[in-house]
């Protein structure tokens, strides 16, 4: 069930194709459409191990390639995820890569280009990627009005593939399909997401995403009442400004 896909905008092939000319691909769209889902279904259909790295502007470069550590009296090296991702040839994703200190960007770049390598200076050695390793990275364009935003010569290196929510119909689809609820409730979740998407007015940093839905759906599912699913599993996500929660609440009323 969770192994699903949704496709809107030929994904599945840009990713393959991609793939098999050893190309880098970024993922953008906002929260909870789909990236994420996307990555471990081809996983999955390219019969690669995922290697998962969350960015943010805490990691450094030894948290991804590899750092010294003391063990008993010796000194011994321990890759990094993004190491071992390129010597086992794995699909490497780099999850809002955006969020990543420019100094940790820059050295991926290698990797990101012809040349498929991956410098460890610290080691004084370079590691060529093999043919079935891949380099994914994610970025939410929108996240705070734009504050973040990858260099130039960072987006060069990735073919560019713009994600977004689906509609109301193919949404109602995928959470039947991964959640089992009945397609009534299925498609009152998705119109509810649809309007909540169209309320500018809610000022929200972010809208209802397809995640949500699906674990409001999973409650529902569950036996919780569709309600109380979307008061907890959806207007207490989005905020924490007590008029917009009554407004969404008022608006979760009126679907169900």
């Amino acid at each position: 069930m969770n192994n699903y896909f949704c496709e809107r905008n030929h994904e599945i092939e840009v990713f393959e194709r991609c793939y098999y000319n050893q190309l880098p691909l970024m993922l953008k769209g906002p929260t909870g459409c789909g990236k994420s889902q996307l990555v471990q279904v081809m996983a999955e259909r390219l019969k690669l191990h995922l290697i998962k790295v969350a960015c943010n502007e805490d990691t450094s470069s030894a948290d991804l390639l590899g750092r010294f550590l003391i063990k008993g009296a010796e000194t011994i090296w321990q890759d990094g995820p993004v190491t071992r991702a390129v010597r086992s040839g794995a699909l490497l994703y780099l999850d809002e890569v955006a969020e990543a200190r420019e100094d940790v960007v820059v050295a991926l770049h290698p990797l990101t280009d012809h040349r498929r390598e991956l410098y460890l200076d610290r080691l004084n050695e370079t590691i060529q990627a093999p043919a079935s390793f891949m380099c994914v990275a994610s970025f939410n364009p929108g996240y705070q009005q734009g504050f973040k935003e990858l260099k130039p010569s960072t987006r060069q290196r990735f073919v560019s593939l713009v994600m977004d929510y689906l509609n109301d119909e193919d949404e109602s689809n995928l959470i039947l399909r991964l959640t089992e609820v009945s397609s009534n409730e299925a498609r009152m979740l998705a119109k509810l997401a649809q309007k909540i998407r169209l309320l500018a007015e809610y000022n929200l940093k972010e809208t209802v995403s397809t995640r949500l839905l699906v674990n409001t759906a999973k409650l529902i599912h569950d036996g919780m009442e569709p309600r109380r699913a979307g008061y907890v599993g959806i207007a207490e996500v989005l905020s924490d400004d007590p008029e917009i929660i009554r407004a969404l609440k008022d608006l979760i009323d009126l679907s169900f």
